[in-house]
């Protein structure tokens, strides 16, 4: 029964003690003492600041655009709700804000900046693309040697750091606006994206109307005339060339697979 008890209060300890730590407005644990058995307050104040601190920089870090179009002083109150909702799960700073996203969708004072989420999703899916593993791409020539049938015929791999993402929201334009001079003012259509990587740096490209499906057929391992099928479901004016180059300068496909010999 001792023992039940003393874990009982260690486990309770260790929940007051990340629960302090995660917002400033609970108090001290009490009973904190440092390793010369002196009380721990001011340096677990200290500690909690810094930890706060190093945690909202990372979602500045990780969703610039969000932080510039909401202002500084809204990002940093945002960052201490999101911090006492979802507490990191990793030491690794560049998985925190998965949950970013969707904590914005959810936040009925944002609900009149519809495409806020959209935009998180959008930097959270750059950020993951930059941290893709690295894959040789496929050479244009390799397309070049084969015949209509074949190319048709043919599936492939795509590259980790490939990916797409649809919104109803026009989200490569507010992307483009608020990274690049002299960018055209959105529009107010729906656009979609593809993700890609030539370097270092992951770069959003507009989508012609049905990309996303014909890449989402694709990275299921279904051959490029049924991709093309599915896009064409999606939207009879799907521009199969347009999308097929862009994913091909953009070094989105890494290996042709599942051609006859």
């Amino acid at each position: 029964m001792t023992q039940t008890n003393a874990s009982h209060t260690v486990a309770v300890s260790q929940a007051e003690f990340t629960a302090a730590m995660r917002d400033a407005r609970l108090d001290i644990p009490a009973g904190l003492i440092d390793a010369e058995h002196h009380p721990a307050g001011r340096r677990f104040s200290v500690y909690r600041n810094n930890v706060a601190v190093s945690l909202r920089e990372a979602l500045h870090t990780g969703f610039p655009i969000i932080a510039k179009l909401l202002g500084p002083q809204n990002m940093d109150g945002l960052a201490g709700i999101f911090l006492r909702a979802h507490p990191p799960k990793s030491p690794l700073m560049m998985h925190y804000g998965d949950e970013f996203p969707e904590f914005l969708a959810n936040m009925q004072q944002l609900s009149h900046l519809g495409y806020l989420p959209d935009i998180a999703r959008l930097e959270l899916a750059l950020r993951r693309s930059y941290h893709a593993k690295d894959v040789a791409p496929l050479a244009p020539e390799a397309l070049a040697q084969l015949s209509a049938d074949e190319l048709m015929e043919a599936k492939f791999e795509l590259a980790p750091a490939a990916m797409v993402l649809n919104s109803l929201w026009p989200i490569y334009d507010i992307w483009r606006i608020n990274t690049q001079d002299d960018a055209p003012k959105p529009t107010n259509t729906a656009q979609d994206v593809l993700i890609v990587r030539n370097g270092f740096d992951p770069v959003p490209h507009l989508l012609p109307v049905g990309g996303v499906a014909f890449f989402n057929a694709l990275q299921r391992g279904e051959c490029l005339s049924d991709a093309n099928n599915a896009a064409n479901k999606e939207t009879p004016e799907f521009d199969l060339g347009a999308t097929l180059t862009l994913m091909i300068s953009g070094n989105a496909l890494t290996k042709i697979k599942g051609l006859h010999p």
